[in-house]
């Protein structure tokens, strides 16, 4: 593949994902960024987590986990709770505030894509349904 078009492709998604990003900032009014959200999302789906295991999965630095989960447990969010048998391992928990919040946030993000897709016609999203299965699938 020709570079000039590899850097076209790039450009082009950073800038589809930065656009939706500001818009869902813009639009989802609960003082949180994305990356709250995401903290969020894997305690939804993993339950409690050790922050450090958090940090690791998400990408994140463990001072950049311990800044956005401070937040979370002030907003009542996220809970902390100590390990049952090791009293210094610390887990990190959605609470049910924060489950209703993380919906809100699907839903507005949902929105948006959605808003943005429909600038396509019916072909086109097959096609780009297809190609992200592609990039998607292992291998």
């Amino acid at each position: 593949m020709e570079e000039q078009t590899v850097f076209e492709l790039i450009h082009n998604m950073d800038k589809f994902t930065n656009k939706l990003i500001v818009q869902w900032n813009k639009t989802f009014n609960e003082d949180l960024g994305v990356s709250h959200v995401l903290v969020l999302g894997h305690l939804k789906q993993n339950g409690k987590s050790r922050p450090s295991d958090i940090a690791k999965i998400l990408g994140l630095t463990p001072p950049t986990l311990s800044y956005l989960s401070e937040k979370l447990v002030k907003k009542k969010l996220a809970v902390r709770m100590s390990d049952e048998t090791d009293r210094r391992i610390i887990y990190l928990g959605i609470t049910d505030q924060g489950a209703e919040v993380l919906k809100r946030a699907s839903l507005e993000g949902q929105r948006l894509r959605r808003n943005l897709f429909e600038k396509l016609n019916e072909q086109e999203r097959a096609e780009l349904a297809n190609l992200y299965k592609k990039l998607n699938s292992e291998g």
